[in-house]
């Protein structure tokens, strides 16, 4: 973080789904490095409790929210908050996101497969919905969903994320050419194999790079700090380093 532009994200407020852990954490500390406000949330509250008390310690800005991204008055009140406390949202990050089985459809649940899409895709549109107001109040922003490969390599036993992901991309696009107007720019960052807990018993394919969430905090910092007319609808991938 030492090498972090501190005046990068300066007078930013960013809203991040997911930061509890992983690649949510690496990103909510890295922004609170560059300057920004940062409200960290997730469903449970000790994990974001403890993100935004790392964040404070270090010396930045930064309040934990609970919210369940598949409830749309949960996520409605995370923005609320956000810009009741630091004065509006700047950045969005939808990173919220679950693999709940490794089964193939035959043998699978559909409960679970519901509840994967409930989180996965609809859990990003309600946090993009939830954010437009606030982010065009500021005359421009930026929404990052946190993407997959997967969504278009189908393996057994994912379909329910896969498929999650694949709807994800669309949604991407279609924000992006519904806001352009606004200034607000919606891009995908795809991570790539990370290791966290969602990603402990998921196998990675042969010649993948199996990253730790700190390798992904160059790219979250690039499109968040992008000029306000960026650009947008773009899938921007971690490849592996020469």
């Amino acid at each position: 973080m030492s090498q972090i532009d501190p005046n990068m994200l300066k007078d930013k407020v960013a809203v991040i789904t997911g930061a509890g852990r992983g690649i949510g954490r690496a990103i909510a500390m890295a922004y609170a490095s560059a300057g920004a406000a940062v409200v960290c949330s997730a469903r449970g509250e000790a994990d974001i409790a403890q993100t935004a008390a790392m964040i404070r310690e270090a010396g930045g800005r930064s309040i934990a929210q609970t919210a369940d991204v598949a409830d749309y008055e949960s996520v409605k009140t995370l923005f609320q908050r956000a810009s009741d406390t630091f004065g509006g949202v700047d950045i969005v990050v939808a990173n919220a996101g679950v693999a709940l089985e490794q089964r193939r459809i035959a043998d699978g649940d559909p409960a679970l497969w519901r509840k994967t899409i409930d989180i996965n895709l609809t859990g990003a549109y309600h946090t993009a919905h939830a954010a437009i107001a606030h982010l065009r109040r500021r005359g421009a922003g930026k929404i990052i969903m946190i993407g997959s490969g997967q969504r278009k390599r189908p393996a057994p036993g994912f379909s329910a994320y896969s498929c999650s992901k694949s709807g994800l991309w669309m949604l991407t696009q279609s924000l992006a050419t519904e806001l352009q107007e606004d200034h607000i720019s919606v891009n995908e960052l795809i991570p790539g194999p990370v290791r966290t807990d969602m990603t402990r018993d998921v196998p990675v394919p042969p010649g993948e790079w199996f990253k730790d969430p700190a390798d992904v905090v160059p790219l979250a910092l690039f499109l968040a700090g992008m000029p306000d007319v960026g650009p947008s609808a773009q899938s921007y991938s971690l490849m592996r380093r020469a």
